[in-house]
């Protein structure tokens, strides 16, 4: 079989790749570097180390690149057909295993598990095996990769079966389930998922929480873990791009934009997400208004400066939630608003420079997830805060585990416990916000992307 190897010494397999495609008018095709944890990680490795990132075209753009040939060095991009994908992704992926792992089913209605079901998890398994099959082909032997997160759980068990040589990682980036909310998945789905994922010879989570949550799923429904390795990595903030973007000269103009919108002398509460149902945004709104009916004297002192990106704007359920982020943001500014303000700023187009502007503008920060793997906002915000910020945090949020003695901690469904956390936010003492905002940047920044994914690797080599 030895000459059936490839030659990457090294191997991450993702989704979404670092690079993505766009076709000229022209007919040209214009290539897009992305960024993240991964892309540093990898080019942190040197570029002798013969490694090979493999992960779905995920547009036209990308389709035609691939027919072409014309992809970068270093990078394998899979032409799974569009609607294998569709299935796969939004119809299992993001439907299905984000919402269990997440807890964000309303259990009344859904899910239902039927026909549909079962033809779209058919595809999600030709997808997950699609990327096996891949890198087995390129893998050198004995070869380390790195498959990431809730769209390729079955690879690690398909890969092992085409290659028991390699060793295999893989990390999720998301919450697990717990085992009674786990079970809500049909027992051999469940039990595919389980086994694809103890195919790794180490499984990275980014808390112990969500470690604990899946020993305990593979001891209720897999018999255990076996041979499987559990590791916990909690990944950071780039502190050194972060610090160096905010104070380029796009960031200091969307600051002056800002500053205007909130008006002089006014108190920030800041909050940074995607249109994420698992973000919470409706309900922390609902927190803001409870605030200003509690206590009057916050009125025109305070703004609520709000960024929701659209997120997965194709599911129904996504659109819905963002219209109605936008309807109370305008109920808001409606009931309290006056002439010279306006009590939400409310944006809606993702725009990086402006959010790190809203970072460096934050009196308080507002990360209050029903549930979330870790949130980077939570960590990203006081390494990048001017003035230092109060941080108000969900005890759901992964970053909880690291931030949670310096922040101040909210139960998500508790609006008025939420009211209560953001006006104690907003009258801490300027020298004790700042004292807690440098530790809590000092915990953000603890374990940088590069180091992430450099200890996964040593982890899985050692």
């Amino acid at each position: 079989m030895g000459s059936t190897y490839g030659s990457a010494r090294v191997l991450v397999a993702s989704n979404r790749g670092p690079v993505s495609y766009t076709v000229g008018e022209d007919g040209s095709l214009d290539a897009k570097r992305g960024g993240g944890g991964l892309v540093s990680g990898l080019s942190a490795i040197g570029s002798d180390a013969d490694a090979l990132w493999v992960c779905s075209a995920l547009s036209d753009g990308d389709r035609e690149a691939v027919r072409r040939g014309a992809g970068e060095d270093g990078v394998r991009m899979l032409d799974i057909p569009a609607d294998v994908h569709a299935d796969a992704y939004n119809g299992i992926a993001n439907s299905v295993l984000w919402f269990v792992h997440h807890m964000l089913y309303q259990t009344p209605l859904e899910p239902v598990f039927d026909a549909e079901f079962r033809r779209q998890w058919a595809s999600y398994e030709t997808y997950n095996r699609a990327f096996a099959e891949a890198l087995a082909e390129e893998a050198a032997q004995g070869a380390v990769v790195v498959v990431q997160d809730y769209h390729l759980t079955l690879v690690p068990g398909m890969l092992r079966e085409l290659r028991p040589d390699l060793r295999i990682g893989h990390f999720s980036h998301t919450p697990w389930a717990p085992p009674e909310y786990f079970r809500m998945l049909p027992d051999d789905v469940a039990g595919q998922v389980l086994r694809g994922m103890l195919g790794a010879d180490r499984l990275g989570f980014l808390t112990q929480r969500w470690a604990d949550a899946f020993t305990a799923c593979a001891e209720r429904f897999a018999g255990g873990l076996g041979g499987t390795r559990i590791g916990v990595h909690g990944l950071g903030a780039d502190a050194d791009f972060l610090r160096e973007r905010a104070h380029r000269q796009d960031v200091e103009e969307r600051m002056a934009a800002l500053r205007e919108e909130i008006g002089e002398g006014r108190r920030t509460i800041v909050r940074v997400d995607r249109t994420e149902l698992s973000k919470n945004i409706v309900r922390g709104l609902l927190a803001y208004r409870r605030l200003l009916q509690a206590h009057g004297e916050w009125r025109e002192r305070v703004v609520h400066v709000a960024f929701a990106y659209p997120s997965r704007q194709d599911l129904a359920v996504y659109r819905d939630y963002t219209a109605e982020v936008q309807r109370l943001a305008d109920e808001i500014n409606a009931e309290f608003g006056t002439p010279g303000w306006t009590p939400v700023v409310l944006h809606v187009k993702d725009d990086f420079a402006r959010s790190l502007a809203a970072y460096r503008l934050a009196d308080v920060a507002l990360v209050n997830p029903i549930r979330d793997g870790m949130n980077l906002v939570a960590k990203e915000v006081p390494v990048v805060s001017d003035g230092g910020c109060a941080l108000v945090l969900s005890r759901e949020a992964g970053a909880h585990e690291e931030l949670g003695e310096d922040a101040i901690t909210v139960n998500p469904y508790d609006i008025t416990g939420t009211a209560a956390a953001l006006h104690e936010a907003l009258s801490m003492r300027p020298e004790e916000r700042a004292e807690r905002s440098k530790r809590l940047a000092a915990a953000a920044t603890a374990l940088p992307p590069a180091r992430w994914f450099l200890d996964q690797l040593e982890a899985l080599q050692g």
